[in-house]
């Protein structure tokens, strides 16, 4: 693959936006639609071309990027639905489906195969990395898909992240990306726990996390998304939680995996536990806040304590 393909970008939120402008940077041709008008300006001022429509821009296309909110949005994108039609009907044969949503591994699936039957290749390549990443161009790639469809991908998806794996068959991607976030979630929200108890006895917080780094406590959260406010520069704990990857999204990612465990009739009690407590966060009115504030979740009990 080279820059002169033509890429449809469709999904220019968050994440969708500064991955699609990392593809502007790396001069590729693209054209962006989104359901918001001032997310497709912002990419036409930085080159973009804008279309009317996801059939629209679409047309011609080598690549077609997705990056969605949920496998409703994924389905019927590309399968139609019964007020519009789906872009199966429209897109060329030669053209390769990425969706980096992070949708339900069944969906993925039933999207992937709709498109193998009518001879359009496709990956699932859902992200991990936060806006931090995605504007950075830093992001971690999960793919799930045949390994041709996947060194096809290569050239695009180098341009937007710095690691990419192949996890396995179509499905996978999801699959993988749930798993990684379900730990994640447990990883926080232990982190947070902990740090809270040293706290209640009148420890330093940063004395304590430096303490756990070089100790078998060590973990991502620690190293690098600290959740005790004013412990570590530059994330979101230190900025009233604001940014990053929202409560509402890791409960959303809580919920995916616990509907994968019921399928597959996997034990996963401490994913239930954490699902539990984000969603208690959430329903505080902490949902668009960034998912280390599940640290105050256990300040603010002790405090009332």
């Amino acid at each position: 693959m080279q820059n002169n393909l033509k890429i449809a970008f469709i999904g220019l939120g968050n994440m969708g936006g500064p991955m699609a402008l990392n593809l502007l940077k790396a001069k590729f041709k693209l054209t962006v639609f989104d359901l918001m008008p001032q997310a497709v300006a912002t990419l036409v001022a930085q080159g973009a071309t804008s279309a009317k429509t996801a059939i629209e821009a679409v047309s011609g296309a080598d690549v077609v990027i997705s990056m969605l909110p949920a496998g409703k949005h994924v389905d019927a994108l590309y399968l139609g639905s019964e007020n519009q039609a789906g872009l199966i009907s429209v897109l060329d044969k030669k053209c390769l489906v990425i969706d980096s949503s992070t949708i339900d591994t069944a969906t993925a699936q039933k999207v992937g195969k709709a498109l193998a039957e009518q001879g359009i290749a496709s990956i699932d390549a859902p992200v991990s990395g936060g806006v931090g990443g995605a504007t950075a161009g830093t992001l971690t790639f999960i793919v799930g898909g045949e390994k041709v469809h996947f060194e096809q991908a290569l050239p695009v998806l180098n341009k937007m992240g710095k690691n990419i794996f192949l996890a396995g068959p179509l499905g996978a991607g999801q699959t993988a990306k749930i798993c990684n976030n379900m730990l994640l979630s447990v990883l926080m929200a232990g982190t947070s726990e902990a740090l809270q108890l040293a706290i209640d006895n009148g420890l330093d917080p940063k004395v304590v996390s430096d303490i756990m780094l070089q100790s078998s406590g060590r973990n991502w959260t620690l190293e690098l998304y600290n959740p005790c406010p004013d412990v570590m520069p530059n994330v979101p704990s230190s900025k009233g939680y604001k940014g990053g990857f929202m409560v509402d999204l890791m409960k959303k990612d809580l919920g995916l995996a616990m509907d994968t465990a019921t399928k597959s009739h996997s034990s996963t009690p401490m994913g239930e536990l954490a699902q539990r407590l984000y969603s208690q966060h959430s329903e505080q009115g902490n949902g668009q806040l960034d998912f280390s504030s599940i640290f105050t979740l256990f300040s603010n009990q002790s405090k009332k304590s």
